[in-house]
């Protein structure tokens, strides 16, 4: 793997048209993206490619953490692309893959600067967690329409 990359994933138990809902719809994407005790506010969501999604993450401590992500390519029900167009730089790409017991969700954030993800591995781990336990429980709780 090379030293600038994070790769994260996990099996979720539900069809990759259900997990790729929960991407698209900003009102399910604020529920569960982020990790465990963060709320976000959204100021700009244009799903397509070339679309902005600005938003703000508030964390547990009252922080305000402001994010810009460019999505760069989108495949329904199979892939995102996705650029952090604010510090920390980073381009992530999400791939939904048919499993037997669901859909095999894999992050791969490849940063500009290794040494940016060094500093920020040890909760990048925890946090990855915490995001795909909110994923799962906000496709627990939807009926899986589109």
């Amino acid at each position: 793997m090379h030293d600038a990359q994070f790769h994260s994933h996990r099996i979720v138990p539900f069809p990759r048209s259900q997990v790729f809902a929960a991407h698209r719809d900003p009102a399910s994407l604020a529920a569960w993206w982020g990790p465990a005790g963060f709320t976000n506010t959204f100021q700009e969501f244009e799903f397509r490619e070339g679309g902005r999604w600005q938003f703000t993450m508030c964390g547990p401590d009252g922080g305000n953490y402001d994010n810009l992500w460019i999505f760069r390519r989108i495949v329904t029900d199979e892939c995102l692309e996705m650029r952090h167009d604010c510090a920390p730089f980073f381009t992530m790409t999400i791939t939904l893959t048919d499993v037997p017991d669901g859909t095999h969700v894999d992050w791969v954030a490849t940063f500009d600067d290794a040494k940016v993800l060094a500093a920020l591995l040890s909760m990048i781990l925890k946090a990855n967690e915490e995001n795909f336990d909110r994923l799962e429980t906000v496709l627990a709780h939807s009926n899986g329409s589109d």
